[in-house]
């Protein structure tokens, strides 16, 4: 389903100093650093599991997403999902998809969510009843019957990303990525979001990857975890493979990135 072999992803990030001196400077030569987002990834996902992609911040986990998405392209390995390589065949790929990013919207701000919904179903040639069906069922299991009449921007949080969900999954995706779906949203709303996302994949064998800083959101979801760091796969497997002597999952993460950063001052004192 989803195969990445040897990913690498560098971006330039411009550097100046403070002041007017150095402001006018960059006019004429601006200095680059490189940053190693993803620095040789490589894994497979298979259909219908669940899969929770953790790190922390700045470890690659979006930049993942955004390659498998179609939307950012790798500099150098292999991307393969579903059989499209995404960002060469993101036309047929993106009807293969859902994505929700916590922190950016795929709704139409100033008009009703039910308006957005129709929009969503010409963008992806979705037929009439299969998208009557789909918008039903997704409305029932959501509970949205009272905020299709309402303005994507007067939603709170909570009812926003509920309406988020439904929108990528209106044309019946095969995989579904959601990166920090649940960021701000209160316990209500994510013990919600958490029971829709085991239902579909329990009853649409849909494949999700989730990368969350939300422990609860890994043990609720996912069997099975990858652990990113650098850049780099650290570990694969389940959660009691991440656990050590029955500690919990959050203290259990900090120790990873404890011994990472450990590792990594090690072989740059090492390489000096």
């Amino acid at each position: 389903m989803i195969h990445l072999e040897n990913v690498v992803k560098i971006y330039k990030v411009a550097r100046r100093g403070t002041g007017t001196k150095e402001t006018l400077r960059a006019f004429f030569r601006r200095d680059y650093t490189e940053i190693r987002a993803l620095n040789g990834l490589s894994f497979d996902i298979q259909d219908g599991e669940i899969v929770g992609l953790l790190g922390p911040n700045g470890a690659g986990k979006s930049s993942c997403i955004k390659i498998c998405t179609g939307i950012l392209y790798p500099d150098s390995g292999t991307v393969e999902c579903n059989g499209f390589i995404p960002y060469k065949d993101r036309m047929r790929y993106t009807r293969e998809i859902g994505v929700v990013f916590g922190q950016r919207t795929q709704l139409f701000w100033d008009v009703p969510v039910g308006d957005s919904y129709e929009l969503l179903k010409d963008i992806y040639d979705v037929p009439e009843q299969k998208f009557r069906e789909n918008l039903q069922e997704l409305t029932e299991l959501l509970d949205l019957q009272k905020l299709l009449m309402t303005p994507a921007r007067q939603l709170s949080l909570g009812q926003r990303m509920r309406c988020e969900l439904a929108a990528s999954l209106l044309h019946d995706p095969k995989i579904l990525f959601l990166d920090e779906p649940t960021i701000g949203l209160d316990a209500v709303s994510k013990l919600a979001v958490r029971k829709f996302v085991r239902k579909i994949n329990e009853e649409k064998k849909t494949t999700v990857i989730l990368t969350t800083h939300d422990m609860q959101d890994v043990e609720a979801l996912s069997e099975r975890v990858m652990l990113i760091g650098k850049g780099r796969l650290i570990l694969d497997g389940t959660l009691s493979d991440i656990r050590r002597e029955g500690a919990s999952l959050d203290e259990s993460l900090v120790e990873f990135y404890r011994d990472m950063e450990r590792d990594d001052q090690e072989s740059g004192d090492a390489a000096e």
